[in-house]
């Protein structure tokens, strides 16, 4: 049982990572400052994560 709950939660922060590079390398493509990354990448943490709409 515990096992299976360590399994969930890494395979949840594999994807997480995962959707991360995958956003980063996207947003790095037509973001001009690090300011403008960083937001993004929040945003997209909180929608992932939270379900919150910002």
């Amino acid at each position: 049982m515990v096992k299976q709950k360590i399994q969930r939660i890494e395979q949840k922060h594999l994807r997480l990572r995962t959707r991360i590079k995958q956003l980063a390398w996207k947003t790095i493509c037509f973001s001009k400052t690090e300011e403008m990354y960083g937001i993004v990448i929040g945003l997209f943490i909180n929608r992932y994560e939270f379900g919150l709409l910002v």
